[in-house]
């Protein structure tokens, strides 16, 4: 017992002094550990990178100055990606904040479509600020030939009465019910659900106030009654703002016209001008393509020295070019006044903006510039066959008269002998 005691006392200040120095060791590392790592710092939001479109110039012929402004497009961007092994450092070493990752450019059909759509837009807005009404046009030409009575016979509960003397097209009036199913009912018509549509006999369509899924239920309805269907349909778009508040009675813009009220024979002079120049678009391109044949007919004769084309060939492209020059200036009647705007100055006024607008007697000059080069390279080709017709019947009369000669002289010596 007494050994164990005295070993028990000589081990203790031992024991004592390892503790101390332990415990001198865990405070000296925890004074020369760092301190622990400041939370990460928050993510910056995401930046926004603000695209701006222009319009078109301004038209040269009085468009309004007001109506042209910049639309800024908003496009989120995303948030530079953290850096791994920066988020345990202080602010001081972080260095510049990453720029915002580039846009990529659209594709070209997507700005086609952007463009259109925003140009709706642009409209709707200039309707919503002058309290106006915007209503989209759009013309179709859709074959060469229309039967009008037939039209009128079966649609006659939306035929509207015609208040001149011409006959060579018809409007029609259709209401949406179901847009305005109260207003239908007491009779009290909404001019914003109609839709009304002009059909002319030469092929062409013009539908006032009618959107674009619309359009194809229209066009069924007239081609029930048409003949002459085209392979490709021609289109125009166009759009009138009614304007109560305007001062003047009209006035033009970049591809729309603003009017103080759209009346039915507005309706009509906006229809016939839309109209003739849609089809004559089509018949403008009917003869650049007999323009561009007789080219290369020209240019082949140019190498060989020959000419190959077939006699009813050149009698098709004579009645052709005959046909398109008698469509333009009868069936379209392009030089004819309208009835309306010879009884109205507004609407004369109408008239002659668009006519200006669209460059329809400058169109039809240029088409017939291209008719007379046709019709000169015609007359020549004709000149040429005439020729050859003229050989060929020469060497047929001296062929007959050498075997009338040769019959003769075998004659003779049968005689002889």
């Amino acid at each position: 017992m007494e050994v164990s005691s005295r070993l028990q006392s000589l081990l203790r200040p031992l024991l004592l002094c390892r503790s101390c120095a332990a415990g001198r060791a865990f405070q000296t590392l925890a004074l020369r550990s760092p301190p622990p790592p400041p939370p990460p710092p928050p993510r910056p939001p995401s930046s926004f990178l603000l695209r701006t479109r222009r319009l078109r110039p301004p038209h040269p012929y009085g468009a309004p100055s007001r109506l042209l402004f910049h639309r800024p497009f908003a496009s989120v961007s995303p948030a530079p990606a953290p850096v791994p092994g920066r988020d345990h450092l202080n602010s001081k070493d972080q260095g510049p904040p990453l720029p915002p990752a580039p846009l990529p450019p659209p594709p070209p059909e997507e700005l086609a479509s952007e463009d259109e759509s925003y140009y709706h837009e642009h409209l709707l807005e200039v309707a919503q600020e002058n309290q106006s009404r915007v209503v989209p046009v759009k013309a179709f030409f859709l074959c060469t030939s229309i039967d009008l009575r037939s039209l009128q016979s079966q649609n006659s509960f939306n035929v509207i009465p015609p208040t001149s003397r011409a006959t060579n097209y018809v409007v029609l009036r259709y209401y949406d019910v179901k847009g305005d199913p109260e207003g239908f009912k007491s009779g009290v018509i909404d001019e914003s659900h109609c839709h009304y549509m002009v059909v002319f006999q030469y092929g062409s369509i013009v539908l006032f106030n009618v959107s674009d899924h619309e359009a194809d239920g229209y066009l069924k309805i007239v081609e029930k009654h048409a003949s002459g269907l085209l392979p490709e349909m021609r289109k125009d778009d166009y759009a009138v703002v009614e304007k109560p508040t305007l001062e003047t009675w009209m006035q033009g813009g970049l591809d729309y016209i603003v009017l103080r009220d759209l009346s039915i024979d507005g309706i009509r002079t906006i229809g016939s001008v839309l109209g003739q120049s849609i089809a004559l678009d089509y018949y403008i391109r009917q003869v650049d393509g007999m323009v561009a044949e007789f080219t290369d007919i020209n240019r082949g004769m140019e190498k060989t020295g020959t000419f190959t084309m077939e006699r009813k060939k050149l009698f098709q492209l004579v009645g052709k070019a005959n046909s398109n020059l008698a469509d333009v200036i009868l069936k379209l009647g392009l030089f004819e006044r309208s009835d309306i705007a010879w009884k109205n100055a507004n609407y004369a006024q109408i008239w002659e903006y668009l006519r200006d607008e669209y460059e329809l007697t400058q169109r039809f000059g240029n088409l017939d510039f291209k008719l007379k080069f046709v019709e000169h390279n015609i007359r020549f080709l004709q000149e040429i066959l005439q020729n050859r017709k003229s050989d060929f019947l020469e060497w047929l009369i001296i062929i007959l008269i050498s075997v009338e000669i040769l019959i003769s002289v075998y004659n003779i010596i049968q005689e002889q002998m």
